[in-house]
C-alpha cells in the first residue's frame, strides 16, 4: 500500500514540477521535495516557484553551458507532506532511483537536516534554502551549501532597530517550538541580555496552535510592549490576527517568516506595522555579477505567477543561479569539482552577496549574505511592505503603534 501510494505521489509531483525533459546525456537532473501539503506548504510552494522560474529561463536559453555542451534542466520532485519521515524516504529515492545529479533542499531547517543526512551519505551537492538553523552545517558535511543567512542573524536587526526606537522596551519572546524558531529565539534572547534589554516573557508554542488566547493573556499580564518570535506562515498569521483581535496593546511586533508572504496583507489592519526579518525584498538594488537584477527577477516572477515574490521565492531562484554559476565555473558536472567551485565562490546575485564557510567546523554555512528588516505599512489605504532597517537600505521610516 505504501509503495503504491508513493508511486502515485511521485507521478503527481513530477508532473507539477516541470515539463518532461528527455533523460539523456544533455540533461541535468536536479531533485528535491516540496511541501505541497502540510503546515509548511505556503512557504515551500513559494520556494518551488523560484526553482521553477530559474529552470524555465535556463532551458529557454538553451541550458547550462559546460565546455562545448548545453545541459537542459530536468526537475524531479515529490510531496514531502511537511514530514521528516517522508523526506528521508524521498531523498533516498531521488538519488538511487531517479538518479538526481544535484539536489535542492526541502523547505525548513527540520526537513533539511534530515535530507542532509542522505545527501552527504551519497556525496551529492545540495543547495539549501529555507534552512537557516546553524546546527546542520556544524556536523562535518562537505557537500551542503546554505543560501540563507544563518538563524542567529534573523532577529538581530529587529533587536537593534527596536533598541534605537525604544531602549526601555519590555520584550516578550513568543515562538514556535521547532528547530529553526527556537534557534532564532535563543540567539536573540542572548543578544538582548547583552544589550541590557528587559525580557518579560519567554514562551514556546506548538506549531499546530490555533488558539493563542492563553499566550496573549500572558503577554498582556507581563506588560510587554514588544513581541519578537513567531515561526512559520500558519502559526504566525494566526498569532498576528489574534493579537489584533484581543488588543494586546503592543507597540512593536516582529514575526518570523509569515509577514514576508504577500498573502499576509489579507489580514488587513492586523498586518499593519508588523515587521519581518527578511532575506531579501524586491526593492533591494544589488548589482549582480551575473543573472537578473532584483527588479528584473521581480517582473519575471510577477508575469509568471501574478504576484510579487517574497524572500522564499527569491531564495529558490538564487539557489538555481548559484548552482548554475558553480557548474559553469567548474566546467564540469562532476560533484567534487562543483563543490570546489562553491567553496571558492564570492559573488553577488539579485539575492545579495554569497560566500560559504569552508572550515571543517561549519562548512557550507552562509557567511556573506546580509538580511534586512521589512514592515507592513498602510499607504493611501493599501498595505505596503517597506524596508525599515538598516538605514542604508530603508525605503521608509519605522512605524510604531
Amino acid at each position: 500500500m505504501q509503495i503504491a501510494r508513493l508511486c502515485l505521489v511521485a507521478a503527481a509531483t513530477v508532473a507539477l514540477a516541470s515539463p518532461t525533459v528527455a533523460a539523456d546525456n544533455d540533461t541535468l537532473t536536479i531533485g528535491f521535495t516540496v511541501s505541497q501539503t502540510g503546515k509548511l506548504n505556503t512557504d515551500s510552494i513559494a520556494q518551488m516557484r523560484g526553482f521553477d522560474l530559474w529552470r524555465d529561463q535556463v532551458n529557454e536559453k538553451g541550458g547550462i553551458k559546460v565546455g562545448g555542451k548545453d545541459y537542459k534542466i530536468k526537475f524531479v520532485s515529490y510531496d514531502d507532506e511537511s514530514q521528516n519521515g517522508r523526506v528521508q524516504q524521498l531523498y533516498t529515492r531521488l538519488i538511487t532511483q531517479d538518479k538526481a545529479q544535484f539536489l535542492f533542499s526541502p523547505y525548513s531547517s527540520g526537513l533539511t537536516a534530515t535530507a542532509a543526512i542522505i545527501s552527504e551519505q551519497y556525496g551529492k551537492v545540495m543547495l539549501t534554502t529555507g534552512a537557516a538553523e546553524e546546527k546542520t552545517y556544524e556536523l562535518g558535511n562537505k557537500h551542503l551549501f546554505q543560501v540563507y543567512s544563518p538563524a542567529a542573524q534573523y532577529l538581530a536587526g529587529a533587536l537593534q532597530a527596536l533598541k534605537e526606537k525604544n531602549p526601555n522596551a519590555k520584550i516578550a519572546f513568543v515562538y514556535e517550538d521547532d528547530p529553526f524558531s527556537k534557534a532564532v529565539a535563543h540567539a536573540t534572547r542572548d543578544l538582548a541580555k547583552k544589550e541590557h534589554l528587559a525580557i518579560v516573557l519567554d514562551e514556546a508554542y506548538s506549531g499546530s496552535t490555533t488558539d493563542f488566547g492563553p499566550i496573549i493573556n500572558k503577554i498582556i499580564a507581563s506588560k510587554a510592549d514588544a513581541l519578537l518570535g513567531g515561526g512559520h506562515y500558519a502559526d504566525g498569521s494566526t498569532l498576528a490576527r489574534q493579537l489584533h483581535d484581543q488588543n494586546a496593546n503592543l507597540k512593536w511586533v516582529t514575526l518570523l517568516v509569515a509577514p514576508d508572504s504577500p498573502k499576509f496583507a489579507e489580514l488587513g489592519a492586523a498586518a499593519n506595522h508588523i515587521s519581518v526579518p527578511s532575506q531579501w525584498e524586491p526593492q533591494v538594488k544589488f548589482k549582480p555579477d551575473f543573472g537578473p537584477t532584483a527588479q528584473e527577477f521581480t517582473k519575471a516572477f510577477n508575469t509568471k505567477y501574478d504576484v510579487d515574490p517574497g524572500y522564499h521565492a527569491a531564495g529558490g531562484y538564487a539557489a538555481g543561479l548559484i548552482l548554475q554559476h558553480a557548474i559553469e565555473q567548474a566546467k564540469s558536472i562532476e560533484p567534487g569539482k562543483v563543490a570546489a567551485a562553491l567553496n571558492k565562490m564570492v559573488v553577488t546575485t539579485m539575492f545579495g552577496r554569497t560566500k560559504f564557510a569552508t572550515d571543517a567546523k561549519q562548512h557550507g554555512l552562509q557567511i556573506g549574505h546580509d538580511m534586512v528588516l521589512a514592515q507592513w505599512q498602510m499607504k493611501d489605504g493599501k498595505l505596503v511592505k517597506e524596508v525599515i532597517w538598516p538605514s542604508a537600505a530603508k525605503t521608509a521610516d519605522i512605524a510604531m503603534n
